[in-house]
């Protein structure tokens, strides 16, 4: 049985709002610093923990699992992908996880749009200049970008997230086709005005914009891997909001080093934090847009997030299934 007031560990520093009514309602011990957990402290907050927090920076894999203390129970993750989590080995050890869909929606859209925008009309390389005193003036042949309007955006991945995208890139005048695991309703497709590839590798050597809105599992990892990523044309750009596992990233460095892409927009790095030196090369030329993951950073999103992480927990301990369970079956 779990005490009246669970103790729920907090891995790293959440929105003031969602500590204080955390700590209102749980024995919470929070992480004030917001230093990332070492492997041995998160093994010593499994084994004391009746609820843990996560977030995407934690890996909870199957060693640390197998640690954990017979109080844990929920593992309430503070994201909405949970490829950092070890699902399967957490349920055979009857530990629910959760997760927070729905609420980086619009967040996750809008970046991934300004990323298109920034890669396709030079705006990161164009916003140094000036800073640098690089600027003598307008010229009509200087920093030319390219007209997104009329180009055909092929996206992976037609989820909430991807949905959304596509609603934005249809008012920017974009021609939305998409791959999916399945295909979406005849309905949603007709409303997005969206063209349904059966096959990724056809549709990559068809696009001129290439994003990624599809989640990190065992299926997906390097989905674009070095054959399907010589399939995009020169002229392509590749955006990645997604997960950075998603990319082979050394064959897409390749590629841009050998100039045989337009650009790329990265919001996530297959090795991050770590970020390959070639890219922040490449970045320094501006030949690359690069963001530290900032996707979901907005001030409501992760006050949502919160919000999700709290009823999930307030659920579990009213002895009710958490709204945004996770099961093995739905990675």
């Amino acid at each position: 049985m779990l005490r009246k007031k669970p103790l729920v560990v907090v891995t790293r520093r959440l929105p003031a709002e969602v500590e204080t009514r955390m700590c209102e309602l749980f024995e919470t011990r929070l992480n004030p610093d917001d230093t990332p957990m070492a492997p041995a402290a998160l093994a010593q907050a499994l084994r004391e923990a009746d609820v843990l927090v996560p977030t995407v920076t934690d890996r909870i894999d199957s060693g640390l699992i197998a640690q954990a203390g017979e109080g844990l129970k929920l593992i309430a993750n503070f994201g909405n992908g949970v490829d950092n989590i070890d699902v399967v080995s957490a349920s055979r050890r009857g530990i629910i996880v959760t997760n927070t869909p729905g609420v980086l929606t619009d967040d996750t859209a809008d970046m991934t749009m300004g990323l298109i925008l920034s890669v396709a009309r030079r705006i990161a390389e164009g916003a140094q200049v000036l800073p640098n005193g690089h600027w003598a003036g307008w010229s009509p042949t200087w920093m030319l970008g390219r007209r997104i309007t009329g180009k055909r955006l092929g996206i992976i991945g037609m989820g909430r997230i991807g949905q959304a995208l596509a609603r934005r890139a249809r008012a920017f005048g974009l021609s939305i086709h998409y791959h999916n695991r399945r295909r979406v309703a005849p309905a949603l497709e007709a409303a997005l005005e969206a063209t349904y590839w059966d096959s990724l590798d056809q549709m990559l050597a068809r696009m001129d914009i290439v994003s990624v809105n599809c989640p990190h599992t065992p299926a997906t990892y390097h989905l674009l891997s070095a054959r399907r990523l010589t399939y995009l044309r020169p002229e392509a750009i590749l955006i990645n909001t997604a997960r950075g596992e998603v990319i082979d990233e050394a064959a897409l460095i390749r590629l841009l080093e050998a100039g045989k892409l337009a650009g790329a927009g990265l919001d996530v790095f297959e090795q991050e934090p770590a970020v390959a030196p070639q890219l922040l090369d490449m970045a320094r030329q501006g030949k690359v847009t690069l963001l530290p993951h900032l996707g979901s950073a907005t001030h409501e999103g992760r006050f949502d997030m919160g919000e999700k992480v709290i009823i999930n927990i307030k659920t579990f301990m009213d002895g009710h299934r958490p709204p945004d369970r996770v099961l093995p079956s739905m990675l």
